[in-house]
């Protein structure tokens, strides 16, 4: 029986499961942890740590949720609403506003806004560290890329977020 008469003999269905095979093997090549392991062993993953800043964010107990992520110690990121993987969280500062006032002598007297800590207003940025691929575009952490100003939600046990991305550094 030669090659043509082999291909003659073929049916929809032998064709439909080559198919088939032929997704699959490019579903494995291009899927997205072999691709952070080949990222990983070239060279090309680099550490980062992105800075998310959450602002007016009501919460019962502010100081709480922030404990409760320290204590964690790692975070998940929701960029767009897609998952982007999960983070370590280095640190939380404190940025809330400060009243400022000009006194008759010329100093000047700042104090925390009273208000907020009545109103249960989070005010605070996210420090988080984690493995990225740099490229000539951006920094691409999870398959997402993450520049300054684009929207994430941070997301632990306790918590959900939005916030706004306001640092990228490369380590």
């Amino acid at each position: 029986m030669t090659f043509t008469d082999r291909l003659r003999s073929l049916t929809p269905i032998d064709a439909a499961a080559l198919l088939v095979v032929l997704a699959a093997v490019g579903g494995v090549v291009w899927s997205p942890k072999l691709s952070n392991t080949v990222a990983r062993a070239t060279g090309a993953m680099k550490p980062v740590e992105v800075s998310v800043d959450v602002r007016n964010t009501s919460a019962a107990d502010p100081d709480g949720l922030i404990r409760e992520a320290l204590d964690s110690g790692r975070t998940t990121l929701v960029v767009r609403n897609q998952p982007a993987g999960s983070a370590e969280l280095v640190r939380v500062d404190d940025i809330r506003r400060k009243l400022t006032a000009v006194q008759p002598d010329g100093s000047v007297v700042t104090a925390d806004d009273p208000n907020r800590s009545i109103q249960g207003m989070l005010d605070a940025r996210f420090v988080l560290r984690g493995d990225a691929t740099v490229s000539p575009s951006g920094v691409v952490m999870a398959g997402t890329k993450l520049k300054v100003g684009t929207p994430v939600e941070l997301e632990g046990r306790t918590y959900r977020v939005n916030g706004i991305v306001s640092g990228v550094s490369v380590q």
